[in-house]
């Protein structure tokens, strides 16, 4: 398995797991209802503050009572037609920020696999 990371939509950087050469700073992951989960160490998989980032996309999206709603939000995520799809917001300071149902890029290295170093 992989990991997963995005940039920060209000700073544009890359969200470095723990495993990384990269020190780990503090994220919020919000939803559309206003509702923020703080994460101050980010592991790589996905959970931000006991929130999984796509079981919350799929209860965004109304299928979070699906048999699983984390694969769910992941083939929203990943699906070809993103019309009317909204993703939830990552953010190094929540205050002040206004929602963007977009959401974030995707991190190509993975929040790990830096060539920088």
């Amino acid at each position: 398995m992989g990991f997963f990371s995005w940039h920060t939509q209000d700073t544009d950087r890359s969200i470095p797991n723990s495993y990384s050469t990269r020190k780990p700073f503090p994220v919020y992951l919000l939803d559309d209802k206003g509702n923020a989960y703080y994460e101050p160490n980010y592991e790589g998989y996905g959970d931000f503050g006991g929130k999984d980032y796509y079981v919350l996309m799929a209860e965004m999206n109304g299928l979070g009572d699906s048999e699983d709603p984390r694969n769910a939000g992941i083939d929203l995520a990943f699906q070809e037609d993103q019309t009317n799809v909204i993703f939830p917001n990552l953010v190094e300071e929540k205050d002040g920020w206004v929602f963007d149902p977009i959401g974030p890029d995707t991190c190509p290295d993975q929040g790990y696999f830096y060539s920088d170093y």
